[in-house]
């Protein structure tokens, strides 16, 4: 690394070098045209001058590359730019030191389908039709092909788009990622821990179940059946997710070899920490107490394969690098689980500890080694990329992100985004952050069998800049502001329920 520009400075090369350009060639139009009066035979040296000029000038601005990992269930605490004593991630920490580190940071969902498809589209699930909890292997809807997803909108710009790793939007071939975008896609089509067909014949879980499967790493191919696709296609039943980390790594570094010479996009969601953990055996260590730390090495190892790779291809200084993950830590799973670091609690909740997720961002732009506490998140993606690229989204699809390109640049303080609502796993409006307050309204569950009616809603109010790990509940002392929250929430929820759009349903 020594010696290497930083992506901050070769971004304001960039910058500099394209204004130069754009200034050379004017100096050099106003004086070829002054001497054309003089020496006529200077024309016909004007139009290859100018392609000359023209040519240099594309040549300092080409487009950005875009890689986004994303990791599943990975904790806000399981980083080493993130606080994590324990686990070592050095490749990953790379992009907080050359870019920038994102410390509120919300995912629309605590689960993996509504949560993926507010990555890839800028909106709530709901507004999407994707809120109500996971897909399974007998699920019968999807993303919907007519949403515009990152894919769409970089592929419309000429970009050569692939997707390897965990798709989780609809496992038939009509919304699987090559109907939404992609040019190629690698990968399993929803959880590592379902089973194809109808998701049966699955072994015990919890951790002691989880122990056991660790202990024997031939399980991925003998306990589950899992399917690895290709484009549209099964190609390996089961697959073995001892190497999946490994490949979809290796298909990400393949694609952008390939790829190199023109704009690319790769979207490398993988299946991983999600349980039940494996990895390769060359690097396997036998505790399962460490299972969950020697799988988020692994992924840091391959993540530094990749960021080699741009390095090599001298592909760094031009391509934006997003890490981040779908939710908060699978907390029951103890070991085999994450951590949510100060956060309070973990997948499945809309505490900051299942919501609120690690984020780094490096690119050109970006200043590096910062941080931003400012209130972002994954449905932002979309819009930023789009001013990036100064390519407009369509009108008739509205969205819920922002454009928070200035944020990611460091142009700005304060984030466009004031406030962010928090849905439940089954898609049910729960809460509100507006600045540092955050109201979470809790329905009771209902029990079928009981006789009694079910208790009233608890209402819980935090004040986020002095409590992050939501310990104290100020609703009776901010009546006002519970009722000011209650009432913005419903109406954003209303506008939301009003315009939603349907997911892709299978015809029977």
């Amino acid at each position: 690394m020594e010696g290497r520009p930083s992506i901050r400075q070769a971004a304001t090369v960039t910058v500099t070098l394209h204004d130069s350009f754009i200034h050379l060639h004017c100096m050099t139009y106003s004086f070829i045209q002054s001497g054309i009066r003089k020496d006529p035979m200077l024309a016909k040296a004007m139009p290859l001058l100018l392609v000359l000029l023209a040519s240099c000038v594309t040549a300092a601005a080409e487009p950005p590359n875009f890689i986004i990992i994303f990791a599943d269930d990975q904790g806000y605490g399981d980083l080493g730019s993130f606080g994590s004593e324990t686990i070592k991630t050095p490749n990953i920490d790379r992009l907080a030191e050359e870019g920038r580190k994102f410390t509120s940071f919300m995912v629309a969902s605590p689960v993996c389908t509504p949560s993926r498809a507010a990555l890839l589209t800028g909106c709530y699930p709901k507004r999407v039709g994707m809120h109500q909890h996971v897909l399974f292997p007998t699920s019968k809807k999807g993303l919907n092909p007519s949403e515009h997803t990152i894919a769409d909108h970089l592929k419309g710009q000429g970009y050569s788009t692939a997707c390897f790793g965990k798709w989780h939007l609809g496992h038939q071939p009509e919304v699987l990622p090559t109907s939404n975008g992609f040019d190629t896609y690698l990968g399993i089509p929803y959880s590592n821990d379902m089973n194809h067909p109808d998701n049966k014949g699955k072994p015990k879980g919890g951790p002691d179940g989880m122990d056991i499967l660790w202990n024997d790493p031939e399980s991925t191919l003998t306990k589950w059946t899992t399917p690895l696709i290709k484009d549209e296609k099964i190609v390996e039943l089961p697959v073995d997710q001892r190497t999946v980390t490994r490949r979809y790594t290796q298909a990400a570094i393949d694609f952008v070899e390939t790829h190199q010479d023109k704009p690319f996009f790769v979207y490398l969601p993988h299946s991983m920490p999600h349980i039940p953990l494996y990895v390769p055996d060359d690097v396997r260590d036998p505790n399962p107490l460490n299972a969950y730390i020697n799988v988020i090495e692994h992924i840091d190892h391959e993540v530094g394969r990749l960021l080699d790779t741009l390095d090599r291809l001298k592909l760094t200084e031009n391509t934006y690098v997003i890490y981040t993950t779908d939710n908060g830590p699978w907390l029951p799973f103890k070991h085999h689980g994450g951590s949510a670091g100060v956060l309070r609690d973990g997948k499945g909740t809309t505490f900051e500890g299942g919501q609120r997720v690690p984020c780094l961002i490096r690119g050109p732009g970006i200043p590096a080694g910062t941080v931003c506490e400012q209130l972002t998140g994954t449905i932002d993606v979309l819009p930023t990329i789009a001013a990036i690229t100064q390519a407009p989204l369509p009108s008739d699809h509205k969205i819920d992100g922002l454009d928070v390109s200035d944020l990611w640049m460091g142009k700005t303080a304060q984030s466009l985004r004031e406030e962010f609502l928090h849905y439940t796993s089954q898609g049910q409006l729960e809460g509100l952050r507006q600045g540092d307050w955050k109201l979470l309204v809790k329905k009771p569950r209902q029990n079928r069998n009981a006789k009694q009616q079910a208790s009233k809603p608890q209402t819980m109010l935090f004040n986020l800049k002095s409590d992050l790990s939501e310990t104290k509940n100020v609703a009776e002392e901010h009546p006002k502001i519970v009722e000011r929250l209650k009432q913005r929430m419903t109406e954003l929820d209303a506008e939301i329920t009003k315009n939603a759009r349907s997911p892709w349903l299978m015809n029977e």
